[in-house]
C-alpha cells in the first residue's frame, strides 16, 4: 500500500470562556502565548502538523469569521484557501464534515488529522511518533483513529474511551474502541483509572477522508445531505454561509464516533494537556514554590494559588488565601476558588446577557 497523504486540520473556532478575562470573545485562547515560547497555542500547533505534514502549506484551519484576520496573522505562511471559515459555530461534527468535505475535493485518498487548536504538548518527538502511527492505521485499516492520553491522574474534566480487542501491534498498539465515557465525576473517574484499559480522550482524530464521509453518510445523513449540496452551490443563497446556520449542533463525538463500531484507539504518551482552565497554568509553570505567578506577586501566608497579571508592572498581594485564582488585566480582575474554576464560563453567560457588562465579555 502506498504512503498516505496527510492533510491536518486545526480546529480554532473555540471562544475559550473557562480562560476569561485572559481569553475574550475576540481573542479567544487559541490566539494567546501561555508560556515562554513566544508562540501561541494556535502557532504551536501548526508547528508541530507543519513538520508532520511536510509544510504550513499542508495544514488547513477551521475557524469562525470573527478570527479570520487572527488566524492568517499568526499563520502567515498557510495560503488563505487553507482557511476554512463557518459562518456560524455549530460545535465539531458541522466543522470536520465541512473540512472533509473541502479535502475531498482536494486529496479524496489522503488521511485527515482534527486536532483542536489549544492543546500544550511537551514532547514533540512522542506526539510525531504517534501521529505516523494514527495515520498508518488509519490508512492501511480505513478505521476511524482516536489519539487516546494514558491517564496521569482521576480527572473529571476528560472524556475516557475504553479500549477492546487488539487491531494492531507493535510498539505504539491500536485497539478497537470498546465504549467512551463522558466526563466523569471524582469517584468514577478513580475507578476509570485504576481499570487500566482507559485513556482520556485527546480529542484528536485521524482517518482517510473517504471512511469519515462514509460515517457522516450512515450516522448523519441530512446534516451530510445540507453541508456536501451547500458546498456544491458555491456562493448562492443555498451556500454554506445560508446553511450552515440550520445545522444540528453537534459535537464529532456524540454525531459519529459514539455510533460507529469503526473506531480504535492508539493509547499514547506526549505530554498533553488541554490547557483547559487556569488551573492548566499550575502545571505548566509550577516550580519550587509554593504558588505560580505570572508577573509581581507579593504574599503573606499564602498557599496553591495562581496569580496572572497582564502588566508586568502591575502588582499583586495576597494574605491568607489558599488555593485560589487571581487574574487581573486591563479592565476585569478575577478571583475564584480552583475547584470552581470550570464555573467561569457562567460568570461571562452572565456577562453575555446584560447589555452594559457585555464588553467585559
Amino acid at each position: 500500500m502506498s504512503e498516505a497523504v496527510f492533510l491536518p486540520v486545526i480546529l480554532a473556532g473555540g471562544s475559550g470562556e473557562r480562560f476569561w478575562p485572559l481569553s475574550r470573545r475576540h481573542r479567544p485562547k487559541q490566539f494567546l502565548t501561555l508560556d515562554e515560547t513566544g508562540r501561541s497555542l494556535l502557532q504551536a500547533t501548526s508547528d508541530r502538523l507543519s513538520v508532520l505534514s511536510g509544510s504550513p502549506e499542508q495544514v488547513m484551519v477551521v475557524t469562525g469569521g470573527e478570527y479570520r484576520t487572527q488566524v492568517l496573522e499568526q499563520l502567515p505562511d498557510m495560503p488563505v484557501e487553507n482557511l476554512i471559515v463557518e459562518p456560524v459555530a455549530r460545535d465539531t461534527a458541522p466543522a470536520v464534515l465541512y473540512a472533509a468535505l473541502r479535502v475531498a475535493q482536494e486529496a479524496p485518498e489522503a488521511v485527515m488529522g482534527v486536532f483542536p487548536a489549544d492543546h500544550r504538548i511537551t514532547n514533540p518527538m512522542a506526539f510525531g511518533r504517534a501521529v505516523r502511527r494514527a495515520i498508518e492505521v488509519a490508512h492501511s485499516t480505513g478505521q476511524l483513529v482516536t489519539l487516546g492520553i494514558t491517564p496521569t491522574f482521576p480527572a473529571t474534566g476528560y472524556g475516557y474511551i475504553q479500549r477492546g480487542e487488539l487491531l494492531q501491534g507493535g510498539e505504539l498498539p491500536a485497539y478497537r474502541v470498546s465504549r467512551f465515557t463522558e466526563k466523569p465525576d471524582a469517584e468514577t473517574a478513580r475507578t476509570l483509572v485504576a481499570d487500566g484499559r482507559y485513556t482520556w480522550n485527546s480529542g484528536m482524530f485521524l482517518w482517510r477522508v473517504g471512511a469519515i464521509l462514509d460515517a457522516f453518510r450512515q450516522y448523519q445523513p441530512e446534516m451530510y445531505a445540507q453541508l456536501s449540496e451547500a458546498l456544491a452551490r458555491g456562493r448562492s443563497p443555498g451556500g454554506i454561509r445560508g446553511v450552515f446556520p440550520q445545522v444540528q449542533k453537534i459535537s464529532i463525538d456524540y454525531a459519529i464516533l459514539e455510533k460507529s463500531d469503526e473506531v480504535a484507539v492508539i493509547p499514547a504518551e506526549f505530554g498533553w494537556d488541554d490547557l483547559g482552565d487556569w488551573n492548566a497554568l499550575e502545571r505548566l509553570l509550577k516550580g519550587e514554590g509554593q504558588n505560580v505567578s505570572v508577573g509581581r506577586h507579593v504574599s503573606l501566608d499564602t498557599g496553591g494559588a495562581i496569580l496572572y497579571t497582564t502588566r508586568g508592572d502591575d502588582l499583586i498581594a495576597t494574605i491568607g488565601l489558599e488555593d485560589v485564582v487571581v487574574v487581573r488585566t486591563d479592565e476585569v480582575t478575577l478571583v475564584v476558588r480552583k475547584d470552581r474554576t470550570q464555573d467561569i464560563k457562567k460568570v461571562v453567560q452572565q456577562l453575555k446577557a446584560h447589555p452594559e457588562l457585555e464588553r467585559f465579555a
